[in-house]
Order: structure tokens, then C-alpha cells, then sequence
């Protein structure tokens, strides 16, 4: 069944990526549709990471006009991740310059009833509701187990010198271990998806005052001026989503290295 047969909740979305003030390439990319969103932020030389985030992002984009139902999302994740995760291995296999790299990749899916989530990385997604922002994926990094473990502090994460290594990413290994979850739905929620190049500069706060502007574009462009007058020293991604009731064309916009 084709995605508007019978669908109550879809999203309007918009998205910007940046290049940022510091790195020479973008290695992020992104896709919006009315019932999928995603960001992945690539990683690795030789042009690897912009490679790897375009292949997470284009196979992910095979979901976007499928009705999915909240029984069947699980799989469909999980066999989109598979393929994902042999393209970029097939990849390294042709071209062993490009050794090491890997993606992150959080995605958010619109079913019948449930807001579906699949998250692999650091890449963020945030829930917006009734003005409280909460987020509903947790960061697959060394620094989050820290903090699950009480090892270090809040105030210690700036400093810590393997603050960027991530304990999951697509790479084409076999002990990949996506996080899928299935959150309840209101019309009304915005989502907030970005690259670790916004949350890294700018405060959960912060991102709240923004993601409270009613114009959605508003509270993007909002986004992307805090961090670029932070110094932006990563690539930024930034997708905000509400969801609404619409019959309109679920049409596909590829963002960053995917274009």
C-alpha cells in the first residue's frame, strides 16, 4: 500500500545543512518526506564520509512512500540498516582507501499510530511537546556510557579527550546493534533531527527557545544562526518536523553529500 491510503499523520518538514566555519567538505546529508526524515553524518577520509552518509541516506529513502504499519517497521528498519551496511562494506571491498569509514544514522518514520524511530550514532533526535523538549534517542558514545556508569560529570564531557568516539556507526561490520523504538504520536509534535555539529555548540535550552517559535522555518534559520555565531566547527544538519494531518504529494528532498 502507498503512503497516503487511509494516513492520518504526516510531517512538514524542513531542513538546512552548512559546510560550517572550520571543515573544507560536507560529510553530512539528510532526506525529508512527508512520512520519513533522516540525517546520517558521515565520517572517514578520501571523500569516505560523504560517500557513507549518501548511502545510509539513498537507502533509507526506499521506506518513504510505504505505508508502514507499527508491526511491521521493525524489520523494515532492520533490513534497510542490512543493506545499508553491505553497500558501504561492498564500497571499502572496491576502494580500500576508503578503510574506516562509516556513518551515523537516525531516522524517524511516520506509521499508522506510533512515530518510529531508528538510531545508530550520535546524530540526535528530539521530541517538542507542550513546550518541554525531550530526547528520544540515546548517543552510542563512549561519553554517554561514561555518564550511564557515573565515570565522569556533565561539566567534564568538553574536555574529555575521546569525547567524539562512537560505540555504534554503520561501517559494514556485523555487530551493528540499531536502536528501533516506537514512540506514541500527537498531531501538533515537532521533531527535531540534527548532526552532532548543533548539539555540540548549542545548549538543550537553547535549542527549546528555538524549537518553540511557531514558524517552523523561523525556528530552523533560528538554529542554524546560533550555531554558526557558536564558530560551527563540525558540519550542521538540522531537520525540524511537525506533524500534521495533510493529503498532499509525499514528495522526496535529498540534503548535504546525498544531493
Amino acid at each position: 500500500m502507498k503512503w497516503g491510503e487511509g494516513m492520518a499523520q504526516l510531517f512538514a518538514a524542513s531542513a538546512r545543512t552548512n559546510v560550517g566555519l572550520v571543515r573544507a567538505g560536507n560529510e553530512d546529508s539528510a532526506i525529508i518526506s512527508q512520512n520519513l526524515i533522516a540525517v546520517a553524518d558521515g565520517m572517514g577520509g578520501h571523500a569516505g564520509g560523504e560517500i557513507a552518509s549518501a548511502l545510509a541516506i539513498k537507502g533509507i529513502s526506499r521506506l518513504h512512500d510505504v505505508a508502514n504499519s507499527s508491526a511491521e517497521i521493525t524489520e523494515k528498519f532492520l533490513e534497510e540498516v542490512a543493506h545499508i551496511n553491505s553497500a558501504i562494506e561492498r564500497a571499502v571491498i572496491e576502494n580500500p582507501d576508503l578503510t574506516g569509514m562509516g556513518t551515523t544514522l537516525t531516522a524517524l518514520i511516520a506509521t499508522e499510530d506510533k512515530i518510529a524511530l531508528l538510531h545508530i550514532g550520535d546524530t540526535r533526535c528530539y521530541r517538542i511537546r507542550k513546550n518541554k523538549i525531550t530526547q528520544l534517542s540515546t548517543d552510542h558514545t563512549l561519553i554517554q556510557e561514561l555518564l550511564d556508569q557515573r565515570a565522569i560529570t556533565e561539566n567534564e564531557i568538553k574536555t574529555h579527550p575521546q569525547r567524539s568516539l562512537l560505540t555504534q556507526a554503520l561501517m559494514g561490520r556485523d555487530d551493528l546493534q540499531p536502536e528501533i523504538v516506537l514512540n506514541d504520536a500527537k498531531l501538533g509534535d515537532r521533531f527535531l533531527l540534527c548532526s552532532d555539529g548543533l548539539t555540540g555548540e548549542i545548549s538543550e535550552g537553547e535549542l527549546l527557545t528555538a524549537l518553540t517559535i511557531d514558524d517552523r522555518e523561523v525556528a530552523l534559520e533560528t538554529l542554524m544562526k546560533s550555531v554558526l555565531a557558536a564558530g560551527a566547527p563540525d558540519n550542521v544538519t538540522i531537520i525540524v518536523a511537525d506533524l500534521v494531518e495533510s493529503d498532499a504529494t509525499n514528495s522526496l528532498q535529498f540534503l548535504g553529500a546525498a544531493q
